[in-house]
């Protein structure tokens, strides 16, 4: 069964807009797991343009549940989830000034690096994802990295899903279709939204996760978040 892990970094963002503690993230992510979500992610910047530092530290002694935490794996990045020691980490190959996450890990090319940053994580007992694009050709070496999980880029599926719903998801049956053979979870993220969500995981139904922040907060704006956490739970489990 799919679990959902809300990404609370735009709450963040709300309220450094005034720079004040209101929405209080942490008290959110307390709610959103009261509502039934599975965990609660992060994706802290350098810039802490939304998710701080002291947000990801109060974070794990707040939720008990499961913590992910997403970012590019700077000698400040990996202190910090060593510190913290989250159920996941997630790494994405991202730059300082970029806006949101665009493209995945070229595994094959990267898979030094990777095997390098990897290790420490699961050294501590962290389980480690790494933001993959839908390609077969990368699957294999990202499982030779020692990760446990990829977590594929969903934006292509959710810019075609409203033309042709089959074109959408094929690369992604593909992908994780191989992930599995090879033993690794399969996690899933980016642009997911109430319209999409169903048939990703009806089609791809052994995801462990889907990680869901913009769509789902711009919902909550509209239906509160309550009921759209519960929203998206019935996507995923049936419920």
């Amino acid at each position: 069964m799919t679990k959902l892990s809300v990404n609370v970094n735009k709450l963040a963002t709300l309220r450094n807009a005034r720079g004040h503690n209101n929405p209080d993230v942490i008290a959110w992510a307390k709610a959103i797991i009261q509502y039934g979500a599975d965990g609660i992610t992060v994706h802290p910047r350098p810039d802490e343009r939304h998710i701080r530092k002291t947000d990801v530290y109060a974070l794990k002694n707040e939720v008990k549940t499961e913590l992910n935490i997403e970012g590019y794996p700077t000698t400040d990045f990996c202190k910090m989830v060593l510190d913290v020691k989250p159920y996941q980490v997630t790494l994405v190959p991202d730059s300082p000034e970029q806006l949101t996450s665009n493209h995945g890990w070229d595994t094959l090319k990267n898979l030094a690096y990777l095997k390098t940053i990897v290790a420490p994580f699961k050294n501590a007992g962290i389980q480690v994802s790494l933001f993959l694009d839908p390609n077969p050709q990368l699957v294999e070496s990202a499982q030779q990295t020692g990760a446990d999980c990829i977590e594929l880029y969903t934006e292509a599926y959710a810019n075609t899903y409203p033309k042709n719903q089959n074109a959408a998801v094929e690369m992604y049956k593909k992908t994780a279709a191989l992930a599995k053979k090879l033993g690794l979870k399969i996690n899933a993220g980016h642009d997911l939204d109430l319209n999409n969500l169903g048939f990703l995981v009806s089609e791809i139904p052994y995801i462990d996760e889907v990680s869901i922040g913009h769509a789902l907060v711009c919902d909550a704006l509209i239906l509160g978040m309550e009921t759209t956490v519960k929203n998206y739970l019935k996507l995923v489990k049936g419920k």
